[in-house]
């Protein structure tokens, strides 16, 4: 029997790998807003965040979001991601 691969990611703050389903997706649509994509499967430009609140918060902090979907992330999008996490 084949075993089925999984498909890894590496979040943009720490650097680690993890598999995708433990990392959250945020997305800069083709229109221009940034969204949390739930399913992983959003069209737009996507960056990989670790389920964890010192993540988000050192990614707020340090805009790493801004510089990967190569837009303004607003805090509500943090915040969201916060919510998430709790």
């Amino acid at each position: 029997m084949k075993v089925k691969k999984i498909p890894m990611r590496t979040c943009v703050v720490t650097r680690e790998k993890f598999p995708k389903k433990e990392l959250t997706r945020v997305v800069r649509t083709p229109e221009g807003t940034v969204i949390i994509d739930e399913s992983g499967k959003a069209n737009g430009r996507g960056a990989y965040l670790k389920k964890e609140l010192s993540v988000i918060e050192q990614a707020q902090k340090t805009k790493v979001l801004n510089r990967h979907l190569e837009t303004e992330v607003p805090d509500t999008i943090y915040e969201e991601l916060k919510e998430l996490v709790k």
